[in-house]
């Protein structure tokens, strides 16, 4: 939930069987070192669960650091968590501490786990496997005192079968799972939510809106597929439009488009070409292969220019046409010695 801390808190507010539960087994293994998968729909509170987790801790007076891995490509993810030496990579211009360094003592949170790629996945099994690790291009190994919680809304075990998600480490970061419920099925909270993130609401936005009793009424009918952060999302837009608004305005933050008229059969001007056809597909073929390249060569650019048959400098420029990162600033190329 995106509830800030000290505003409310949620879990006191949480009193239905299914909450309690959770907040049982918080209570339970907050003590503990054990690591903890965390799973349930988007919005649910998994954060907040392991905020909950951190704060009953003995490591509560150390930081907690969240990593969302599903907001930064591979590279840049190996080294948000782990770090890297100054000239791993294009634009590593300084050392820098990994996320595993500054949580040292303390505790991590892995947010959209099901999002690694698989060859960070190994990374991470080591690290909870063994406690060490090395920053991206570095050699000294390191070691890591880091109490790790996970967070996904995915089907990790579908994940597994499919081949996305690595089995072992499934098993390392399931010691404990703690299933968060989704909101519809904690319709009893409803009121309460609805009442603090009412007041949490009118004091952001300096308001003393209140929630009209048919709108109240409708809102604790809706399913909430958004769960809690679509609920707090409805009240803060009820507050800033005076507490006066239709549902389907509330619930979706504007008017639904109206239907587009049926579009008549496309003229011959506006059909697609087939060598426009065939240089998409180009395109998409190019841009999977470098990336499985830079996969392959831990993205060390160099040696995959080599292997591509490009220049590096061609390389650099693909790198950033196809989206794979975001355009670094220019630096000179690297002498081509071997990787």
């Amino acid at each position: 939930m995106a509830v800030h801390a000290g505003v409310i808190n949620e879990l006191e507010l949480c009193t239905g069987p299914a909450m309690l539960a959770v907040r049982d087994l918080i209570a339970k293994v907050a003590s503990t070192n054990a690591t903890v998968l965390l799973m349930g729909e988007s919005g649910v509170g998994k954060e907040v669960v392991a905020r909950a987790i951190h704060r009953a801790s003995p490591r509560a007076d150390r930081a907690l650091l969240k990593v969302n891995c599903a907001a930064l490509p591979g590279e840049l993810l190996e080294s948000e968590l782990f770090g890297h030496e100054r000239g791993a990579f294009t634009g590593a211009y300084r050392d820098k501490p990994g996320k595993f360094e500054l949580a040292q003592r303390g505790t991590i949170l892995l947010d959209e786990i099901g999002e690694v790629p698989l060859r960070l996945q190994a990374k991470l099994l080591h690290v909870l496997q063994d406690g060490e690790f090395a920053r991206v291009g570095g050699e000294r190994v390191l070691q890591t005192d880091v109490r790790v919680l996970a967070a996904t809304n995915r089907d990790l075990v579908r994940e597994i079968e499919t081949g996305r998600f690595r089995e072992d480490l499934y098993y390392r970061l399931n010691v404990i799972a703690i299933l968060v419920p989704p909101l519809r099925e904690r319709r009893e909270e409803i009121p309460a939510l609805l009442d603090a993130l009412l007041a949490a609401a009118n004091a952001q936005y300096e308001r003393t809106v209140e929630i009209p009793a048919t709108i109240r009424r409708q809102l604790l009918a809706h399913s909430w597929p958004g769960n809690i952060r679509e609920l707090q999302n409805v009240v803060k837009r009820l507050v800033v439009l005076g507490g006066v608004a239709p549902l389907d305005d509330l619930l979706a933050g504007a008017p639904a488009p109206a239907p587009a008229p049926p579009r008549a059969a496309p003229a011959a001007a506006e059909l697609v070409g087939l060598n426009q056809i065939a240089r998409r597909a180009a395109r998409d073929a190019e841009r999977l292969a470098i990336a499985d390249m830079l996969e392959r060569t831990h993205w060390n650019r160099a040696k995959a220019a080599r292997m591509l048959g490009i220049s590096y400098k061609a390389l650099l420029y693909k790198i950033v046409d196809c989206g794979l990162v975001t355009k670094p600033a220019p630096v000179p190329a690297p002498a081509e010695s071997p990787a």
